[in-house]
């Protein structure tokens, strides 16, 4: 399930540096955002966002850093893929024990002539 980006990083770059420049005439952030919001053709809520994560990234605001989260899900990717591959290796070793365990019964059973 693939976002499209219908906002470049430039148009969020602008809305949130307006969002910032408006937050001194404003009351509060979400005043600011209502504000700006229209200007861009954007919801409220998506240009609060952007302005969050900029808050974030810039270290203004607590969180988790959007290249931080980037690394975190590509090492979570990483290890699903590692535990699948041990578990395929794991159950390639287990078929290969027991092929290779009936194989050598077959060849200590001896076979006696019928007197």
């Amino acid at each position: 399930m693939s976002k499209t980006n219908k906002y470049s990083p430039e148009v969020k770059e602008r809305a949130v540096r307006l969002v910032q420049e408006a937050r001194k005439d404003r009351p509060s952030l979400w005043a600011a955002v209502e504000s700006i919001a229209p200007m861009i053709g954007c919801s409220t809520v998506t240009l609060h966002d952007w302005v969050k994560k900029h808050e974030i990234d810039t270290g203004v605001r607590d969180g988790i850093p959007t290249a931080e989260r980037e690394r975190i899900k590509a090492l979570e990717r990483e290890v699903k893929e590692l535990r699948q591959a041990n578990e395929i290796l794991r159950l390639a070793s287990a078929f290969s024990r027991r092929r290779s365990s009936t194989a050598s019964r077959r060849s200590e059973v001896v076979y006696r002539p019928a007197p």
